[in-house]
């Protein structure tokens, strides 16, 4: 196996991998928008995030972001959040073992006669719920892996998919320990 050299800089190119950071942060106003900030001022993509009070009684909240980068860009990541004021905690769940992520998409999909019995079917072999349905669409919940919820959207795309809304990774580490 053969690593191509970039003729500008004579280095091999970093491989890009995706990491999901569980952060957790005080729960006041403002917090959200300075991580996000540290991520958007350095060009950092982020490819799911989800946020939620975890802890009331300490006014904590988790920040979930799914971010794909080199190995020193996440390391980089890792460190700048570290360095924020709010931030209590920061762990690279990919890290730490393969974390259990799972997301919520609720789809909503056309459907009149075959492509309707169609929809159904692809549903009942994702297990997706019907939460709503009329003479001409449904609505389906469908919980899982991202990679699960992008099949099942790619399945029904042939049939008519009017709208998609989806949640963002929700991730923890598997075993007895805790962020």
């Amino acid at each position: 196996m053969f690593m191509k050299i970039d003729p500008n800089t004579m280095r091999a190119p970093e491989i890009s991998e995706k990491h999901t950071l569980s952060i957790l942060v005080d729960n006041e106003p403002g917090v959200l928008a300075r991580v996000i900030g540290l991520f958007s001022g350095r060009g950092y993509n982020i490819d799911s995030l989800t946020v939620s009070e975890t802890q009331h009684d300490k006014q904590v909240s988790r920040i979930t972001i799914v971010t794909t980068g080199s190995p020193m860009v996440i390391e980089q990541i890792k460190s700048q959040l570290d360095r924020l004021v709010p931030v209590h905690r920061v762990a690279d769940l990919t890290v730490s073992g393969s974390p259990i992520e799972r997301e919520l998409a609720l789809i909503k999909v056309r459907g009149r006669g075959e492509d309707r019995r169609e929809a159904l079917l692809v549903a009942e072999a994702f297990r997706a719920r019907v939460v709503d349905t009329t003479l001409e669409s449904f609505v389906f919940e469908l919980t899982g892996k991202p990679e699960k919820i992008e099949q099942f959207i790619e399945l029904l795309q042939p049939l008519g998919i009017v709208e998609v809304a989806r949640t963002g990774v929700a991730a923890i580490s598997r075993g007895s320990e805790g962020l």
